[in-house]
């Protein structure tokens, strides 16, 4: 019994090793299996934040290819402003030669009637020196009222910039050729007046008078609309809020905006009731507008002039909270034309008594 019970202790000893070094390998194990769900919910944070960042990205290539197309599309505007641009001062150019060409001629012509006319009749170049009296009368009428076109013409082109160096160039070339057929006038009427002068050529004479009394007339009507309205029509100034009851849209189809909340309305050119502007004279006017939102998405407004798209103001509203989105032009408008804002189908803008979203307008100078 001694014997077994020794044998059996032993045993008992060696199942203690065994049992001693399991539990070590167990508890190995545990640790290794410990370290791998660590190094799992890290693999899953890290993922996590990658795919956060993904849609982030995601986000924002979709803004960045919407501001790709808008900036394509203006782009694509501004080419075909320009053609039109250059299309217009090629056909003046190409004016100017033929009117240069023209003059040339009659100079010429006019040159071989001098040689061939050395006579002349006294009650005609009294009749004529009356003519030209009268006639220089009339150019310096015409000067002054062309001095002061100019002065408002001006005042409108300080407030433009110069689009390109070709069309500096090409409105140099015109100045020129301007400036050679006024020179090729000069020579022409100097001629002109040194002739034997038939009653065909004082008939010619009557003509060029009606012609300035004409040139005359549409001087003083432009001078009229520009220098003849009253202190009252020139004040035209608004202000208005869109609305006090919070979301506007999304609307099934692009709506016209109406900022019924009307702030400041001189010379009475908005209506509050269809949220639009009418230029009560013709002039250069300054628009700026401000839309706002505060949920997830793209927010969008056109402004139009008449049935024209000028702007198209886009933001994206990426964090949820209250954003805007603010643009401003300076238009020339005639009298009657009709400015106002519109919300593209399926947007959405917000505002209440804080004013949000606000339009503003007013007269920068008659033209």
């Amino acid at each position: 019994v001694e014997v077994r019970f020794g044998s059996t202790e032993e045993q008992l000893d060696q199942l203690k090793n065994d049992t001693a070094e399991l539990v070590s390998r167990l508890r190995s194990s545990e640790k290794q299996l410990e370290d791998l769900k660590t190094a799992n919910t890290d693999m899953e944070v890290r993922l996590g934040s990658t795919e956060v960042q993904l849609d982030q990205l995601k986000t924002h290539t979709a803004v960045l290819e919407v501001r790709l197309r808008v900036g394509e599309r203006q782009l694509e505007e501004q080419k075909t402003e320009n053609s039109v641009l250059f299309s217009q001062m090629e056909s003046r150019l190409t004016d100017g030669h033929n009117r240069t060409t023209e003059l040339v001629i009659r100079l010429g012509s006019s040159e071989k009637q001098l040689e061939c006319l050395k006579t002349t009749n006294t009650d005609v170049e009294v009749r004529l020196g009356s003519t030209e009296g009268q006639l220089d009368q009339l150019k310096n009428h015409t000067a002054g009222l062309e001095v002061r076109l100019r002065v408002s013409e001006r005042q409108l082109e300080e407030q433009k910039t110069t689009n390109s160096a070709q069309f500096s160039w090409m409105e140099s070339r015109l100045t020129d050729e301007l400036s050679r057929t006024a020179e090729f006038e000069t020579k022409l009427s100097a001629v002109t007046f040194r002739l034997n002068v038939t009653k065909e050529q004082l008939d010619d004479l009557k003509k060029q008078s009606l012609v300035r009394a004409a040139e005359l007339a549409t001087f003083s009507e432009r001078l009229t609309a520009a220098l003849g309205n009253t202190a009252e029509e020139l004040n035209v100034a608004f202000s208005a809020g869109l609305t006090d009851t919070g979301k506007v849209g999304p609307f099934d189809e692009e709506t016209t905006l109406i900022f019924s909340k009307t702030i400041t309305n001189i010379g009475q050119g908005y209506n509050s009731s269809a949220g639009v502007f009418t230029a009560p004279v013709r002039g250069l006017y300054f628009f700026s507008f401000t839309a706002a939102d505060y949920l997830k998405g793209y927010m969008g407004v056109y402004l139009y002039r008449n049935e024209q798209p000028i702007i198209f103001s886009l933001d994206l509203n990426d964090h949820g909270g209250y954003a805007s989105t603010t643009s401003a032009v300076a238009l020339q408008l005639d009298e009657g034309d009709q400015v106002r804002l519109a919300l593209p189908a399926s947007y959405r803008l917000y505002d209440d008594s804080r004013n949000f979203s606000v339009f503003s307008g007013f007269l920068l100078f008659p033209v």
